[in-house]
């Protein structure tokens, strides 16, 4: 077996058929959409319409919505800057901050900033400037001598 002699069985790929080349193809004139009508012209008007029957995404009950307001922030997990430490695309001694994170490929997005999430491990000693962080993912840097400093207010809690 040579990797030159790889074929695909017979059959395996079927060529597309070209309509409308001449009533010797068979699919010549009409191409295969019958005369006249709606669905035999181009841009068919009557995609998802079922016949005056409610159509199917009409009928699906609707849930949730998109708050237009919520804060867009890439979220970012310790045991992943660990491991771009480790493979030193990240330097522990400079201020970890958006413009660091998006330089070394970590955080994508995130027009609002980016938010530190405590999966995994920090084992190097580092200093954050990010948009929010977890509690944990705030404990976990200061147990490993780092200091993280939130830069977004945290939400005040409703006055009762």
């Amino acid at each position: 077996m040579k990797l030159n002699d790889l074929r695909d069985n017979a059959g395996a790929r079927k060529g597309r058929m070209r309509v409308g080349r001449g009533i010797g193809s068979g699919k010549g004139k009409t191409a295969g959409r019958g005369q006249k009508g709606a669905k035999s012209r181009s841009g068919v008007s009557v995609n998802g319409f079922e016949g005056g029957q409610m159509p199917l995404h009409m009928r699906i009950p609707k849930r949730g919505f998109n708050n237009p307001f919520a804060k867009d922030y890439a979220e970012v997990n310790l045991g992943m800057i660990q491991k771009f430490i480790d493979a030193g695309k990240l330097d522990a001694g400079k201020l970890i901050d958006h413009e660091a994170l998006q330089a070394a490929g970590l955080a994508r997005g995130g027009k609002d900033g980016v938010r530190l999430l405590a999966k995994g491990e920090l084992k190097a000693k580092a200093s954050f400037k990010v948009a929010g962080a977890s509690k944990s993912a705030v404990a976990a840097v200061e147990k490993a001598g780092g200091s993280v400093e939130v830069t977004v207010p945290a939400k005040a809690e409703a006055a009762e």
